[in-house]
Formats: C-alpha cells, sequence, structure tokens
C-alpha cells in the first residue's frame, strides 16, 4: 500500500473538490473516478422484479426440458385455450355450416343470416382459391373472366356459377366439366392469313368498333357466317350452352384489336377452370356461388 492509499484508508474516503462527492480512489491518468452509487427507489424496483421473475418461475411454465418444460404450479398453458379456442369455432363453423348445407341457394340469398354466414365464408373462400386468377375485387385480367359485370360465358345464374365451381371448365380431373373448344382456324389451314385478317375486321365490326380501311368486310362477313356462326351466332351474341362469348358487346378475355382477335382465331384459345368440387367441400362451393353472384355481375 503506498503512502497515499494509507492517508486515504486512515482518513476515510477522498472528496472531489469540483462535484463535492466521493471517490472510489481510483485513478487512471490523473483522473479519478466518483463512488456515484445506484438510487434507492431504482435498486428497489430491480429486486422487485428478480422477485417477481422468481414467483413467475414458480407460478408459470418456464423452463424447458428435454421433453417438455416445467408446467407450473397452476399448470396453466396457452395451448389449451388456443385449442378450446378452436374447438368452439369448429362448433360454430359445423353449426353455419349445417344451416348452409341444408338450404338451396335460393333459400339462402332470401334469409338475411344465412345469405351474411355465405358472404362471409365465400370471401375467404375467394381469397384461398380465386384472387390468384380473378384478382382480389373479382375484377379479372387477361385471360380471367371479370366476375364484375354481366356478361357471362357459360351464364350467371347461381345454378350455372355453381356448376361451373363444381365442374370447372375443360378440366381433365372432372368428367362433367364444361367443355368447349375455340378452333386454331390458321394453326389448321382452315382460314388463310387474308381471310383471318377479314374476319378479326369484321368482328370488330359486330362490337361497334372501328375497322382497317382496307378491311374486306364483306369477305369477312361470308367467312363468319361459314366457321363461327355455329357458335357465336349470326349475330355475333354468342351462346352460353357452348360457352362462346358474345362479340358484340366489345367484352372479351383476350383483346379486341386487331393482333388480339387474329391472335385467337389462328391459334384458338382454351383456358382452364379447376373443377373446385373435389377440393372443397359441397356448403363452401355453395358460399362461394353466392359470393360471386353478388360481385354485380350475378343473373
Amino acid at each position: 500500500m503506498t503512502t497515499q492509499d494509507h492517508t486515504h484508508a486512515s482518513h476515510g474516503p477522498e472528496i472531489d473538490a469540483h462535484t463535492g462527492i466521493a471517490t472510489t480512489g481510483h485513478e487512471w491518468d490523473g483522473i479519478r473516478e466518483l463512488n456515484t452509487p445506484l438510487p434507492r427507489w431504482w435498486l428497489g424496483i430491480f429486486y422487485a422484479t428478480i422477485v417477481w421473475s422468481i414467483g413467475y418461475w414458480v407460478v408459470y411454465p418456464a423452463w424447458p426440458l428435454i421433453t417438455g418444460a416445467t408446467k407450473g404450479v397452476i399448470g396453466y398453458a396457452s395451448r389449451i385455450e388456443i385449442e378450446k379456442d378452436m374447438q368452439d369455432l369448429k362448433t360454430l363453423r359445423a353449426s353455419q355450416a349445417a344451416g348452409l348445407g341444408e338450404a338451396s341457394l335460393e333459400q339462402i340469398k332470401a334469409d338475411p343470416n344465412l345469405f351474411r354466414i355465405a358472404m362471409a365464408q365465400g370471401k375467404a373462400a375467394f381469397g384461398d382459391n380465386c384472387v390468384a386468377c380473378h384478382g382480389v375485387g373479382g375484377a379479372g385480367s387477361k385471360g380471367f373472366p371479370n366476375l364484375n359485370d354481366d356478361d357471362w360465358l357459360w351464364g350467371g345464374s347461381l345454378e350455372s356459377i355453381q356448376q361451373t365451381l363444381q365442374h370447372g371448365v375443360r378440366a381433365t380431373t372432372d368428367a362433367d366439366t364444361r367443355v368447349s373448344m375455340m378452333p386454331a382456324f390458321g394453326k389448321d389451314g382452315t382460314l388463310k392469313r387474308d381471310e383471318i385478317n377479314a374476319v378479326a375486321n369484321h368482328v370488330r365490326e359486330l362490337a361497334g368498333l372501328p375497322t382497317e380501311p382496307k378491311a374486306d368486310l364483306a369477305k369477312g362477313r361470308k367467312l363468319f357466317a361459314d366457321n363461327c356462326a355455329a357458335c357465336h351466332g349470326e349475330a355475333g351474341k354468342g351462346n352460353q350452352e357452348l360457352g362462346a362469348p358474345n362479340l358484340t358487346d366489345a367484352i372479351t378475355l383476350y383483346g379486341m384489336d386487331v393482333a388480339s382477335i387474329t391472335e385467337t382465331i389462328t391459334n384458338g384459345r382454351g383456358g382452364v377452370m379447376p373443377a373446385w368440387g373435389p377440393r372443397l367441400d359441397p356448403t363452401t362451393i355453395k358460399s362461394l356461388t353466392v359470393y360471386v353472384h353478388s360481385l354485380g355481375g350475378g343473373q
């Protein structure tokens, strides 16, 4: 011990001249460390949290073990509450499903309570299964129908929508799927390039859209009557029994410009709608039917 340390030990702690606070007696490069202990209130809270944590360890599950964890004296587990909540939800949904399952589509539409349940379940099912193609609001995109308008390939009644959902369109997994095919008139050699151009311009003429100045519309009308009217009708109004679109309303899946129509006539179209019957239960199909019908375009 140095003479200075002995002096400090004999006369008590050294007081810093600038702050009036005792020092610890330590000094580094001429800098002394003040002895400023933590406030009593802070220490009190700190010790209280230690006591609280020990009590929590004893009362609640806390320590992980190899095959489980300590259960605590009250045996509380949030998993038990979650399982109970899930079971209650299943019971509620089963009750709701029973009501929907027993009711017809028309009864669901007419009953405010059943309609509310069907809309909620249908919206959830639509979000899980349909938005990838038809969009969040059902507005569709190129190659995928807009479900908000009143233009339907296979019909927009409740029964027609249910049939489409249940069995799909051109779904290879369902024998009762809706089937139609737009022939590839150009690819198959049925029509030549100039003939396809004439038909494409006539299709625009049917929809009331401008045609190309040099288009042979008379030729297009004749070719349409010979090759297209069987499905689309002589006036181009379409046929929902065959899934043939109405060509007079300028609403189309693939575009109404000459290039898009030419592509359709040349190579055909054959989009696929999955058959949801094997994937979704009948009650969910009903709920989806009601929801899609209510989007704005239901007949």
